[in-house]
């Protein structure tokens, strides 16, 4: 009998262990209000485009759980690749970015958006490896994403008496969040147009449709054969949007008015 009553004091023992044990991985502090506008945060988390991989050296690694867990939101405690001997320090903040290519390798004729999920904070840190914490989450924060330095972003002001458009060089539009076709209204795109084309921060454009061109698409095998139609039509104006985020080739674009859905290849231009 006393090996019996031995082994249900062991059970015992056990049960009232794991009953006492934590029944979800390790977390921080409840995040806490970021204080921040609904358009600054919203700006902060608008995509951009790139036409060659990023420098990725930062990434995200995992988290502080007991089994695999691949995405991570507030609340989570999250590793990263670097600690005080790349200069990490507790209490500075990146932004985690992601890259969505629709095929590799990301080249010019193959751009990829850069999707930024969120932005962290540095929680704890070692020599070689850090802890950090969800500031803001644009989305699910991914092992592999990688990491660049925060900067809150500034919110273009308005012009009350914007100039005119430039006919003679439009642009278009490309992709969006999660290669995105399709906007509405305080939606964010990327355009082919950039620092190298004029644009600045706060710039603003005119969004065009050539309809004659859409209705020909169907009627044509491929983009080259449409390419090399001479179309001439007025375009429709559909709708308007503020450069946001600028770089030499490319710009985010929001969109500040919409008279119908923004698609992919509608032209964009610049008031100057």
């Amino acid at each position: 009998m006393r090996p019996i009553r031995r082994s249900i004091r062991i059970l015992v023992t056990a049960a009232l262990l794991a009953a006492t044990a934590p029944l979800a991985a390790q977390r921080r502090p409840a995040p806490g209000v970021t204080h921040l506008p609904e358009e600054v945060m919203a700006l902060a988390c608008s995509p951009t485009l790139a036409f060659e991989e990023p420098l990725r050296s930062l990434l995200i690694t995992g988290g502080q759980e007991s089994f695999t867990h691949r995405a991570f939101a507030p609340g989570d405690l999250i590793t990263i690749n670097a600690g005080t001997e790349n200069g990490i320090e507790v209490g500075q903040e990146y932004y985690v970015r992601r890259v969505q290519p629709a095929r590799a390798p990301v080249s010019r004729a193959n751009p990829a958006t850069i999707h930024t999920t969120g932005w962290v904070r540095i929680y704890a840190v070692d020599k070689r490896m850090s802890l950090v914490t969800v500031s803001h989450a644009c989305d699910t924060i991914d092992v592999g994403d990688y990491l660049e330095p925060f900067a809150l972003p500034q919110v273009p002001v308005g012009d009350a008496n914007p100039p005119k458009q430039q006919r003679e060089n439009y642009g278009r539009i490309v992709l969006g969040t999660d290669r995105r076709t399709v906007f509405a209204k305080g939606d964010f795109f990327v355009v082919d147009r950039g620092s190298d084309h004029g644009v600045t921060v706060g710039a603003r454009f005119i969004i065009y449709r050539d309809k004659r061109r859409r209705e020909m698409a169907s009627n044509y095998a491929t983009s080259r054969q449409l390419a090399a139609v001479e179309v001439k039509e007025f375009l429709f104006e559909l709708g308007e949007a503020v450069a946001v985020d600028v770089k030499p080739e490319t710009s985010t674009l929001q969109a500040t008015l919409a008279r119908d859905a923004l698609l992919e290849g509608d032209y964009v231009a610049l008031r100057k």
